[in-house]
């Protein structure tokens, strides 16, 4: 078979030059995503942004997000390409310190994990799942706050997926779990947007939430608003707090809608979405006895 056709029938590759850990100094070569041959069937958005996407009857199951964190085979350091060497020695010496906790708690959660094996949607989980552990022992020069939001609810994604194909795991416990802690960094990241506490500016390319449309900070707004109205209960049990909650959303939410309506550049469906969004919030408040 030729090296052409071969490639016609795999999803990935190993890039040829060796990925270094600046952690254990361990060498790999980096699995990455072929691009085009009809590999990726998009679906539709869904609420969370996130884009679906169909199986695929020649490829089977294809995921872009299972290649995007760089993760060492070693001692599993986890984080987006751009930050992989961005390490201070205190950063580096903090994740080295946490390498066995680090793999003990990635198996009790998935069991035994080989990242020189080809990613699928268990290591596509456990990458995001690990960079989730590292940026919490990271500096805030590379703005860790914004990253571990995207980080938690792609593992969302993940383990909703997991549950999906294995009901009786309990990976919706996991899901559910994910989502809440995304709702409360997505909280922080809309306050470090305003105080300037960590370079969020620096996350701009990454934000996604997934990869097929960065929306940036527009996204922050939107998926702080949709998970706090979404888990609001976990967030604040006293309804009279739910209403403070809900109110701080929705007035944030107000200015991405009006700037949406105010600029021919915002895009379509993220400004359609958000109107929808609003309207549920009205319908929340006005039923709950809070703002109009």
């Amino acid at each position: 078979m030729s090296q052409a056709a071969a490639q016609s029938k795999k999803v990935s590759f190993r890039a040829k030059e060796s990925t270094a850990c600046p952690i254990c100094d361990e060498n790999h070569q980096k699995e990455q995503m072929f691009q085009g041959g009809g590999r990726l069937i998009a679906g539709k958005l869904a609420q969370d942004l996130r884009r679906l996407y169909e199986k695929n009857r020649k490829f089977g199951r294809v995921s872009p997000l299972d290649y995007v964190m760089t993760v060492c085979p070693r001692c599993l350091y986890a984080s987006f390409p751009k930050d992989w060497n961005a390490l201070n020695p205190a950063d580096n010496e903090a994740i080295r310190m946490a390498t066995d906790a680090r793999r003990s708690y990635i198996e009790k959660i998935l069991g035994p994990i080989d990242f020189t094996q080809e990613r699928q949607i268990v290591l596509g989980a456990a990458s995001y799942l690990l960079g989730m552990d590292c940026y919490q022992l990271r500096g805030v020069s590379v703005a860790p706050t914004p990253k571990k939001a995207v980080c938690a609810i792609r593992a969302a994604w993940y383990f909703s997926d997991l549950h999906d194909e294995f009901p009786n795991l309990g990976y919706d416990k996991i899901r559910d779990l994910l989502y809440q802690k995304a709702a409360v960094i997505y909280g922080y990241t809309l306050e470090l947007m305003q105080n300037g506490n960590e370079p969020v500016d620096q996350a701009a390319g990454m934000l996604g939430p997934d990869t097929d449309n960065n929306w940036g900070f527009d996204g922050v707004i939107y998926l702080n608003a949709f998970l706090t109205k979404k888990f609001k209960d976990q967030m604040a049990p006293k309804p009279e707090d739910q209403v403070l909650l809900l109110s701080r959303a929705k007035r944030t939410l107000a200015r991405l809608y009006g700037s949406g309506k105010a600029s021919k550049g915002k895009p379509g469906p993220i400004v359609e979405m958000t109107r929808e969004l609003y309207d549920e919030y009205n319908a929340i408040l006005e039923e709950m006895g809070g703002e109009k």
